[in-house]
């Protein structure tokens, strides 16, 4: 895809990330990186690299894993649909995608997530835990991605429930997740508490009237 810029949003690492990417950048300017040393976490990465699209003019942006695990050949699929609705994910939830690699005591997991999320935020999609997703820029102005509030992983609920919320047209294309080669999942049962805490706690604030 020659038109397409590259973001790789980086809280200050220690595994070389940062030094790597900026050699790349220096001879590639489709390749950007963004540095974070202050409120690092899934949440606050992800709110930055969405806000440092929209000031550079993007029409979508695509989130995804940087080990492969979100493949980029699905990349065409999803920009194809991103053009007829708002946000598009890449989907394990829907005929022709799936998971590879993994235990059957992740695939539980990822089932057991999605079956709460649907249900507490009413979101019309079959993988609502995917992070493999694209926005259209009038969806990241509509949810004022700037104010989200998640620090970790739960920012994937927070930005599926306020789009909702607006209105916005969803669409999945099918996905196999391939669990990573190397490294180890940040995936524990502490995070995995705090994001179903954090649903609750959006529906609150929706109470409430604060979004």
């Amino acid at each position: 895809m020659p038109a397409a810029q590259v973001l790789v949003v980086d809280d200050n690492s220690p595994d070389g990330t940062s030094a790597i990417v900026e050699k790349l950048a220096a001879n590639d300017a489709q390749i950007h990186l963004l540095t974070r040393t202050e409120d690092k976490g899934r949440g606050r990465s992800g709110r930055d690299g969405f806000v440092y699209a929209l000031q550079r003019g993007a029409k979508w942006a695509v989130e995804m894993d940087a080990d492969f695990s979100h493949h980029p050949r699905y990349l065409p699929a999803i920009l194809d649909a991103a053009r007829r609705h708002d946000v598009v994910l890449g989907s394990r939830g829907v005929p022709g995608g799936g998971e590879t690699g993994r235990p059957a005591s992740r695939e539980f997991l990822t089932a057991l997530v999605g079956h709460f999320l649907r249900f507490m935020l009413g979101v019309p999609v079959r993988d609502p835990s995917s992070g493999f997703r694209c926005w259209s820029r009038r969806a990241l102005e509509a949810i004022e991605v700037e104010k989200l509030v998640s620090v970790g992983p739960s920012i994937v609920s927070e930005m599926l429930y306020k789009a909702r919320l607006q209105n916005l047209g969803f669409e999945e294309v099918p996905i196999v997740f391939e669990e990573r080669a190397h490294g180890e999942s940040k995936l524990d049962l502490k995070t995995l508490l705090r994001t179903f805490e954090m649903v609750f706690e959006l529906r609150k604030m929706h109470r409430q009237g604060k979004f």
